[in-house]
This record gives C-alpha cells, structure tokens and sequence, in this order.
C-alpha cells in the first residue's frame, strides 16, 4: 500500500519572488537547508531567468538593480562559472540538413526558375493605347471547339521532292549544313497577301490568317516569351496581323527552359542572337534536304509573292477555309515545304530543324545521344522548346501535312554559331505527334473561336493581342489606326545594339527577312 504524499507548506513572499528572507520567516523556512540560494535546476536549462526582464547583460553600463539579487549567483562559490557560462552561451542548430529527394514527384521541384523579369515586352506599350481586356490563360485550358475538315481554295507555288537520303544522316555520317544565299524566303503578313485580298473581296470568308499567327494563338498556353498580334476589324471581316519585324518571323530556343540564357543581347547563347541563328538553320535546312535537280510540282499559281525569273525557296502555299459556325468562315494561308512519292502517291512535308547550341545548357549532347537514345533528345527538346515543337505540329496540322520532318542540327563547335551540321532527320506523322506532346485539336480551335468571337464584337478599328511578358496572360488594346506603319513613330535600336546576321567573316551582314521588314521583300539565307 502505498502511503499518500503529503505537500508540506508553501510560503508567501508578498515582498518579491522567490521564498521570503530566512531572517523575517524562520518559522515558514526552517525546512530549507542554509546559505543555499533558491536555484532548484540545472544551470544548464537556463531556467533561472525566464520571466525576468529587468535585466539586460549586453548593456554593462546600465546600473544595477537592488532587487535583482535575489536571481545574481555570478558571486556565489556554489556556481563559480555562472557568468562564463551566461558570456559564452549560443544556440546551435544540430539537426542535420534534409536530405535531397529524388522521384518524379521531386524532379523539378528544385530547380530555380528564371526570373519573369528577364523578359521584355515584344512591343513598346505606348501611353495613348487603351487596354481592353486581359485573358488569363488559365481559362483557354477549358474551350474545346470542333471544326469539319477545311476546304482547299487554291494552291500557290512550286515544291521540290525530299531527298530520302537525308534519313540515312547520323553523328557518325554527319552532313555539313550548305547556306542558300541565291534562294528568296518570304514572311509576308495577312494583309498583304495579294490572294488573301482577292479572297476578302470575293466574300469567301469573315477572318483572315496565317499558319504562323494561328499557331501562335492555338499555343498561346505554351509560350513563356512576349508576342503580339496586330487584330484590323474592317466591316464585318477580321484579318489577323504581323508587325514588321516581329518575333513571329523568328524562332524561340530554350523558351520553356530551366536554365537561363545570358541576358546581354550580343551574347551568341542570348534568346534574341539564338532566335535569329535559328530562323537561318532553319530556312537553309528546309532547302538542302532536297533533290535540287529542277523537277518541281507546280500547282495553280506561281508563287504570289515572286518576281518573275526569281529563284524562290521550295514552298507551296494552300488557302484554305473552315467553318467555325452558320456564316462564318475562316481562310488561312498555310506553307508545307516538300513532296515525296509514296505508294505511288503524292505526300505534302513540313521541314523544320531543332537547333542545339551548347550541351550545358541542355544536359544532353546529341553527338554522344542522337543514335543510342534518341527519346532521351527528342524529351529534353520537348521540355526546352515545348512551344516552337507545338507550333510546327499545329502547322503541319493546318496544312494537312503527311509527315513533319525534324532536322537535329549543332553547331560545329559551341562557341561557332556560323559553322553547322547535320546530325539526324526524323519524319513524324502530324497527329501522332501531336497525341505524343499532348496537344488538342479541339482545344487548339477552342482558344481561336473564343479570340475571334471576343474581337467580333470590338467596333471597326486597329487593335493588338500582346503575350504578358511577365505573366501566363495576354492583353487586347486599342492602337491608334497608323500604330505599326511607316509614319508611326517608335524608337529603333541604335545601329551598334542591333544583331546582325552571322556571315562567314563574323562581321554582319544586311539584316535578314526573318528579323526586318519582311512585308514583300526577299529574306536571304546567308548563314547557317
């Protein structure tokens, strides 16, 4: 049986904390041992001046207070090393530091993103512009449109057959890339199409387009990189525009990438040098994988933005119409740039060629890669370039091309960005591509019809679609009617910031179409 426990008496001190002095209380005392100051723990808690605030050690100047006697034991030989231990004492954190995670669910969880304001606009925001509305692209992830098949109104130009040899190309058996500087490239704008403004005045249609301003609206999800679209509502038509010089006419790298880009604009690894580099490799590959033997398809029309006797890129344009609803059409022009028999039929191809610059920035040498792991390449520019890939899908979709065909091309060494090779060629039919990098269709055609019906309602008038630089969002202002022409007045780059396209001798060249005034002008492709 266990005895009960019995609490002796406790003391009121009414004076001050503690138990009251031995001398007034010795009745109430007689049971604590002598000359022992009150400190019941260990000095090692620091518990002995938890609620006192009376007190300061990092102020020795300050004088002392009588009654905080009762809590100084720096003088009592029963703790000779109190007040060391006070002076010397610091908290130190001795939990190990946590450990790295790894697993899908962890990849990318630490890595640094690039800051937003890297990034600038792709057009100067002018004071007298009026933003109307502001579109997160949080709400294009729910449209979903379906459209019928389209219509072929005519085919313009001339194409020449692929060269099936250039599937045979590898690391091991690479092929130097050739430059074309005799061969004339053209990025011509809605607007000043001659066949898209014979087609406007017949009535075929309600909104104009191209293949590259349509891609861009129906990715618009993807992009990270600023980009605008010039909107003209003209009575009841709706034609779809490029500025001059627009980044439309260039080719983003490493857009959707982790690893930063050098931000100094004349930086050969920067996004604008990388941009135009690529656009070059881009139009030359297109034309070198070709059999230049003079036998071309030639379909209705010649090439309407060709001088007579001109040597043209191979391209042939297809103007065609979908119905987006009872009285509303739209009419695209849409490029695929080579043919090839197969089964004694005639398969349209896209060309385009991924560029790579330098394996740091990737994680991934293709010359070590492209034949062993070629998924391990083709997911790493899926992740880096996830929005020029869709672009191209969703082009070579809108033209109702057969194949894609995407060109691997590397510079000869990183720090070369003229020199070029061919590493590889791979054909890939648009729709099981477009399954593979999880692009919609119907969600793709969503995003245009919500566009077009939101800028059907805007009155007669110049507006602009900008990409927020900073944020997944895009912007509608209303522009003066001159915004964007010759009189319209905007600062250009002074000539020793501008970028030249690469040249042989490294020192620049006359800007190329795909960087300037493109409008009806020949782009030359002077340089890998």
């Amino acid at each position: 049986m266990v005895e009960g426990f019995e609490v002796g008496g406790v003391p009121f001190n009414p004076d001050g904390w503690g138990p009251p002095d031995s001398a007034t209380t010795p009745t109430t005392t007689s049971n604590l041992p002598l000359n022992v100051p009150f400190a019941p723990f260990s000095r090692a808690e620091k518990l002995g001046r938890i609620a006192d605030w009376t007190r300061t050690f990092n102020n020795p100047a300050r004088s002392k207070n009588p009654s905080d006697s009762v809590f100084d034991f720096s003088n009592d030989e029963s703790f000779p090393a109190s007040a060391d231990d006070d002076a010397s004492f610091r908290l130190v954190d001795g939990k190990p530091p946590p450990r790295p995670r790894f697993g899908p669910k962890w990849r990318f969880l630490n890595v640094p993103r690039r800051e937003a304001a890297v990034f600038k606009s792709s057009v100067d925001i002018q004071p007298e512009w009026n933003m109307l509305d502001q579109i997160p692209f949080s709400t294009f992830s729910k449209l979903s449109f379906s459209v019928p098949e389209p219509e072929d109104l005519l085919l313009c130009g001339g194409l020449e057959f692929y060269d099936r040899s250039c599937d045979r190309i590898t690391p091991k058996n690479e092929r130097r890339l050739e430059r074309f500087k005799n061969r004339n490239f053209f990025k011509v704008t809605t607007t000043d199409d001659p066949v898209i403004r014979r087609l406007a005045n017949e009535d075929k249609a309600t909104v104009f387009a191209t293949d590259t301003i349509l891609s861009t609206l129906m990715c618009a999800p993807r992009s990270i990189y600023s980009w605008d679209i010039v909107v003209q509502r003209v009575g009841n038509k709706l034609f779809f525009d490029k500025r001059d010089g627009s980044q439309l006419d260039l080719l983003s790298v490493h857009e959707t990438s982790q690893e930063p880009l050098p931000e100094a604009k004349d930086d050969i690894n920067s996004a604008y040098s990388l941009s135009v580099e690529a656009a070059y490799i881009n139009q030359n590959f297109s034309q070198q994988v070709l059999i230049r033997d003079g036998n071309k398809v030639t379909f209705d029309e010649p090439n309407p933005f060709a001088n007579e006797g001109e040597e043209v890129a191979s391209v042939a344009y297809r103007y065609r119409r979908w119905k987006l609803e009872e009285g509303m059409y739209l009419v695209a022009r849409c490029e695929v740039q080579s043919v090839m028999e197969v089964n004694n039929q005639r398969s349209f191809l896209t060309l385009n060629a991924l560029n790579e610059f330098d394996p740091k920035y990737s994680g991934v040498d293709w010359r070590q890669k492209l034949e062993t792991q070629r998924g391990a390449v083709l997911a790493t520019e899926l992740k880096n370039n996830a929005n020029k890939l869709a672009k191209w899908t969703a082009q070579a979709l809108l033209a109702s091309a057969d194949l894609m065909k995407l060109g691997y091309v590397s510079r000869v060494h990183p720090r070369d960005h003229f020199n070029h090779v061919i590493l590889a060629v791979v054909g890939y039919k648009p729709k099981e591509f477009a399954s593979q990098i999880n692009l919609n269709t119907n969600s793709m055609w969503g995003i245009v019809k919500s566009i077009v019906d939101l800028c059907m309602k805007l009155n007669e008038g110049k507006y602009v679609l900008v990409k927020d630089p900073s944020k997944p969002q895009v912007r509608i202002y209303e522009v003066p009617p001159d915004a964007f022409e010759n009189d319209y007045v905007e600062e250009p780059l002074p000539e020793d910031e501008q970028v030249q396209p690469p040249t042989e001798d490294g020192q620049g060249a006359e800007p190329n179409a795909a960087a300037n005034d493109v409008e009806d002008k020949e782009v030359e492709a002077t340089q890998a």
